[in-house]
Order: C-alpha cells, then sequence, then structure tokens
C-alpha cells in the first residue's frame, strides 16, 4: 500500500534543515497533512587500527540531555563530495585524518519524519595531525576496542542509532 504526496509547500527553512507540509492521498482516498523535515545528507567516518580500535568520541548532546559514545559526523557542504566531507569531517572533530574510505552503509534514521540520510564510511588507517579544530564537538577522542561495541550500545552508552548500526556492521566486518 503505497501513500502518494500531491503538493509539499515548506513551512520553515534555514540553512540546516526545511519543514514542510505535505497533501498526502492514503490508499483508501482519505487525504492527510503530513509535516516533513528536509535534511542535507550527513557525512560520518572513523577508522580501525591495527589493534582493532575505533576512534570516537565521547559528546554530551543536549537536544536529548544524554552523553554517548559517536563518530565524527557532519552535514555535507553545497557541491561537496560525501566521501571527502567523511574525511573531512574525521579530521576536524578528532584531529585523525583517515587513510582511503571505504563505504559501510547508508541509512535512513527517521525515514517517518525526515529524508534524513547519513552515509558511513571507515578506514584501516588514520594519520594524527594535531589538536582537532572542532575539539569543541566532544569532550574527549579515543581508540576504542571494537569487541566492546556491542556491549557498549547494550549499556546505552551509543545511543545514536545511526552510530549502532555503523559500529555494529564494522564489528561484523572486522571480527565477525
Amino acid at each position: 500500500m503505497q501513500w502518494t504526496k500531491l503538493s509539499e509547500r515548506s513551512v520553515y527553512e534555514n540553512r540546516w534543515f526545511q519543514v514542510n507540509l505535505a497533501d498526502v492521498e492514503l490508499p483508501d482516498g482519505r487525504h492527510l497533512d503530513h509535516y516533513l523535515i528536509r535534511l542535507r545528507p550527513v557525512a560520518v567516518a572513523t577508522a580501525v587500527n591495527d589493534a582493532d580500535e575505533v576512534l570516537m568520541l565521547w559528546r554530551h548532546r543536549f537536544i536529548t540531555d544524554s552523553w554517548g559514545w559517536e563518530l565524527a559526523a557532519g552535514v555535507v557542504e553545497d557541491g561537496e563530495d560525501i566521501e571527502a566531507a567523511a574525511a573531512r569531517e574525521m579530521e576536524e572533530e578528532t584531529g585523525w585524518r583517515p587513510g582511503p574510505l571505504r563505504h559501510l552503509l547508508t541509512v535512513e534514521p527517521s525515514n517517518g519524519l525526515s529524508d534524513a540520510r547519513h552515509h558511513l564510511y571507515w578506514a584501516e588507517r588514520a594519520t594524527y595531525t594535531g589538536p582537532p579544530e572542532d575539539a569543541f564537538e566532544s569532550s574527549r577522542r579515543a581508540w576504542v576496542p571494537l569487541k566492546q561495541v556491542p556491549d557498549m550500545i547494550g549499556r546505552g552508552e551509543i545511543p545514536a542509532a545511526n552510530m549502532a548500526a555503523g559500529l555494529l556492521m564494522l564489528h561484523h566486518l572486522r571480527l565477525g
């Protein structure tokens, strides 16, 4: 059963997102007003070292008032290649420049409300370039044993669904 969008108009927008109102026709012919959020793509990157440790950030999210481990991430700028954005974000937020990036997965974290797509990448090596340019993004950066990731997710230490999905995929790829 497919819903059909008949029209869509913007009700608010800024450089980060746009809130739209759509007229949607349901399969039975009824109509409903559906709000949706249009977002820029998000690029995410990390690296795994020879000891099977993954580069992560410990940060606070004021919206949910929660602390958790995450991967370096940010919006893709207009005209920017997604993979290049992932590498840029990783270096800006961690001070580590990734080696060649590999696509890990793309997720839609809230596809009932937004068109957000998060593109996750990883590298098998990284080079330290100095203190992070965007140190305000996290309280600390650390190489965390990948084998600990499933238990960390279970304890709620990795609360963001996109990060949990990517880290579980990385755990599977590297450790089986």
